[in-house]
């Protein structure tokens, strides 16, 4: 790899600016304990009272502190995974790439990882991540300064050892060590990267934002699961349109779902875009947000419609039959090469895009507004109504549907 001068001074500063540690009490950040998940202070008092260093850790602090309310609480401690299965009985063991301990309190989950150690300056592909180490060689693998923050509720102080509390108060978006080195260490990286900008509206350092377009193709080497699970994510963020136009713009849409990318860059009018913008604004608005389903088929039905409409072309309405096989074949092609989607999640999927030709009158046929005997058939109903808010002429279609459901 060349290093240029700002290269340099990356690597530099990655290998010692981050020596001395800062800790911050209540006088100087904005992080009320009332805003703490009372089970998250529970596992931490109780893993302190068993003589192990225990934090809050991660988004929680960085949200926290940034004034937004956390969607999980992460501990990380000193105690190695069976010792907190030890403490807690409700508690199970996870993963084998990175073992972690859920505590589990009734439907929800506090995810407890011990403090790991690993090189930041390697750029070997990441494959397994349990090398136990201290609290500072744990914030110093973490990707980005404002997730490299801890918060210690028994003395209400927030303890940084990479400068996080500093980029976190400035908006500001940094790679802990040598942006190119991490990204090739954990692809993930650089989704996480357009994940944090696009939810904060945060500046990039200069040195990741490069990087990002140099290691675009790494993401390749990533595991699909854990991109597909950050895309689902983002998808019911509420910020899923800057996301993923983001991804388009930068390049990196081309490598995840190439079908996607051609069509962002020749669509006259880009309708996923646009869908994209009216789920987050019912998300925002209402604070509910659609089924991943059928924030799924956004992406989808643009493609597969057109793809429809150009087989029929001339001719007559296909049966839904028809229909329903091709919305197979376009949800493996539109995926393919990389992203693997469970099965049941491609069979709903395709029941949602073959339902929008059950539900909305086609050429020459009326609807008979009947509710079919099909599991989950109440999404492609919600994916009605959602293109309802983007074309207000389907408004008149969805409400019948809207009461037969009601009713049923």
């Amino acid at each position: 790899m060349q290093v240029g001068f700002e290269d340099f001074l990356s690597i530099f500063w990655g290998k010692t600016r981050h020596k001395v540690k800062q800790v911050y009490t209540k006088e100087h950040h904005n992080i009320p304990i009332e805003g703490v998940d009372k089970d998250a202070l529970y596992v931490i008092k109780k893993l302190q009272n068993a003589g192990h260093t225990a934090y809050l850790v991660g988004g929680s602090v960085r949200d926290l502190l940034m004034g937004v309310s956390p969607k999980d609480f992460d501990v990380s401690t000193s105690a190695r995974p069976e010792e907190i299965r030890g403490i807690f009985k409700n508690c199970y063991i996870i993963g084998r790439r990175f073992r972690l301990a859920h505590i589990r309190f009734d439907e929800k989950i506090i995810e407890v990882s011990t403090f790991r150690s690993g090189d930041p300056e390697t750029e070997d592909l990441i494959v397994r991540d349990n090398e136990f180490g201290s609290p500072e060689e744990d914030a110093l693998r973490r990707d980005f300064t404002i997730n490299g923050l801890y918060y210690d509720p028994s003395t209400e102080t927030v303890i940084d050892y990479v400068e996080g509390f500093e980029d976190a108060n400035k908006r500001f978006l940094r790679a802990i060590g040598t942006p190119h080195v991490r990204f090739k260490q954990d692809p993930v990286r650089m989704i996480r990267l357009i994940k944090f900008q696009a939810r904060f509206n945060l500046n990039v350092c200069p040195q990741a934002h490069r990087a990002l377009l140099d290691c675009k193709e790494e993401i390749l080497k990533s595991s699909p699961a854990r991109v597909l699970e950050e895309l689902l994510r983002m998808l019911e963020s509420g910020f899923s349109y800057p996301f993923f136009k983001q991804l388009c713009d930068g390049g990196m849409m081309q490598h995840l779902i190439p079908t996607l990318s051609a069509y962002c860059e020749l669509a006259e009018k880009n309708v996923v875009f646009e869908l994209l913008e009216i789920a987050d604004s019912v998300h925002k608005k209402s604070r509910s947000r659609f089924d991943r389903i059928v924030l799924l088929a956004i992406l989808v039905f643009p493609i597969f419609e057109r793809h429809i409409h150009i087989l029929q072309k001339g001719g007559s309405p296909f049966h839904l039959g028809r229909i329903e096989n091709e919305a197979y074949f376009i949800i493996e092609e539109f995926f393919s090469p990389f992203l693997e989607i469970p099965k049941r999640i491609v069979g709903t999927l395709a029941m949602v895009l073959t339902g929008q030709f059950r539900i909305r009158p086609q050429t020459g046929k009326s609807v008979r507004i009947r509710l079919p005997r099909i599991p989950d058939f109440s999404l492609a109903v919600d994916f009605l109504y959602l293109e309802s808010l983007y074309n207000p002429q389907l408004r008149s279609i969805y409400e019948p549907w809207k009461k037969a459901l009601k009713k049923s």
